[in-house]
């Protein structure tokens, strides 16, 4: 899916890591939400509150999921999954498009 109908867009930025990344949530007319935002090179660790499957939509990175010991390389149209309650790692290499969904 390319583009998302009837939805409600939050207009305050989710701002992390000083800017180097950032988002804007999307609302859907049944409550669920997503993120779409834009990842700067660095090193990130992030932390989950539910379960998230992250699209690559441009850019490429690498992945630590947790529980594991190796890194993968996820690039565009490549998707990942992290279960609630996680933490997990990653290594923007170039400027990252990504769409995050809560389930």
């Amino acid at each position: 899916m390319s583009q998302f109908e009837q939805v409600t867009v939050v207009k305050k930025a989710n701002v992390y890591f000083g800017g180097q990344v950032t988002s804007r949530t999307v609302v859907f007319s049944d409550g669920t939400k997503k993120t779409l935002g834009i990842m700067m090179p660095g090193e990130y660790e992030f932390g989950t509150d539910t379960n998230e499957l992250m699209e690559i939509l441009g850019g490429e990175m690498d992945v630590k999921l947790p529980g594991e010991s190796e890194w993968i390389t996820v690039t565009e149209g490549s998707d990942f999954r992290v279960p609630a309650n996680q933490k997990f790692q990653l290594i923007v290499k170039e400027v990252t498009d990504y769409c995050c969904s809560y389930y």
